[in-house]
């Protein structure tokens, strides 16, 4: 149905004498939305001045009117004059019974605009701003945390806002000195130049042995294409048994890779201080955050020579059985298939295949012998 410009203004009249939209719509089957577009014109007025205003700027000027009568209102009731002392003039406004929200606002108590009552409210401690600066440390920490140290405060900041979280650079930076957080941005040069400066000690020497699990690891790391795309698996021996103590299947070859390997390893091992981690000179094995990993677990970390594959014979070995022995003899038709099928390969290396050089024995068969012994020891 078509409505002319007089019927729709009938309409619209209705609504501010008192009938809901609802009400309207329902008694005339007129579509809220249609009626909502019939009223934006008439939700403006026009001032005497000709200044058009809308109901939210009414509202809100209608709201400033009432709080500027209040302070008025209150400066009427003081007792003292714009010339009496400050003292004076703190006690006056303090003793009057108006609401805090006017004789907070209040102005103009020296006769200058730039004082205002805020050092004389009562002094709480604030428990919300410190339970905000709490959970800010907990979200910068987190945000330092995935950058893999690499963000500063104006990084975090900027991660922060994205994450719709307001503060401000200064306020990061502030939280970070109470952390002891530092961009490693401004330290890396050195530290790579301390590195580099020291020498990668062969500790082996081609010396594959060792006297006690938990002694010695082995790692390295090899590729596999599959479905033309490329997984790389890093992988931990023990020398002593040559167990695979842990092992990682990844699409990037990369130093997360090598710590996530090594700390599955570890958390499984818990091997005692002195353990030594030998490995290629690749710069998986030599970043910074892996090397640092080391040092804090007491881990002696040894290396082989480079373009020498024969000073980690012990992994080319093992990852030269993987190859030949499962991934070059079947065909995966899925990615999940395919992991499944390494899994199980390292537990029938492990628990099942024979290794010559333990008089062929399956290599947990001969760490359970060494447990033996030095059980029988203890006794």
């Amino acid at each position: 149905m078509k409505y002319t410009a007089e019927q729709k203004r009938k309409l619209v009249l209705r609504y501010p004498n008192g009938e809901s939209v609802s009400d309207i719509c329902t008694q005339t089957d007129i579509a809220r939305s249609t009626l909502y577009s019939w009223l934006k014109p008439y939700q403006t007025t026009i001032t005497e001045a000709g200044m058009v205003v809308t109901p939210k700027e009414f509202v809100y000027l209608k709201k400033r009117v009432e709080k500027l009568e209040g302070i008025i209102q209150v400066l009427k009731s003081v007792d003292c004059t714009i010339s009496a002392p400050l003292q004076d003039k703190l006690k006056s406004v303090g003793s009057t019974l108006w609401p805090v929200q006017y004789t907070y606002s209040l102005r103009c108590i020296r006769g200058s605009q730039r004082h205002l009552l805020q050092p004389y409210a009562p002094q709480q401690k604030n428990k919300s701003y410190q339970l905000r600066r709490t959970e800010l440390s907990e979200q910068i920490r987190q945000i330092y945390d995935e950058s893999d140290q690499i963000y500063g405060a104006k990084k975090i900041s900027a991660v922060l806002k994205s994450r719709g979280v307001a503060t401000s650079d200064k306020m990061v930076s502030e939280l970070m000195q109470e952390m002891n957080l530092a961009s490693i941005w401004t330290e890396a040069k050195r530290l790579y130049m301390r590195f580099h400066a020291q020498k990668k000690t062969d500790r082996l020497g081609k010396q594959f042995s060792a006297s006690a699990p938990n002694q010695i690891w082995v790692s390295d790391a090899t590729y596999f294409t599959y479905n033309k795309k490329m997984y790389y698996i890093c992988a931990i021996l023990d020398l002593y048994s040559r167990k695979v103590i842990s092992y990682k299947i990844s699409q990037k070859h990369s130093s997360q890779l090598i710590t996530s390997t090594f700390r599955s390893a570890y958390e499984d091992r818990r091997p005692a201080e002195g353990l030594i981690f030998h490995s290629d000179r690749g710069t998986q094995y030599t970043a910074f955050a892996f090397q640092k990993l080391l040092k804090t677990l007491h881990v002696e970390q040894s290396f082989s020579s480079s373009g020498k594959p024969c000073y980690n014979a012990v992994m080319e070995s093992f990852f030269s059985s993987l190859k030949r022995e499962e991934l070059y003899r079947r065909h995966y038709h899925l990615t999940e298939e395919f992991k499944e099928c390494v899994r199980k390969y390292m537990d029938f290396y492990n628990m099942e295949r024979p290794h010559s050089t333990l008089g062929y024995r399956a290599l947990s068969t001969y760490e359970t012998l060494y447990d033996d012994r030095k059980a029988a020891k203890e006794k």
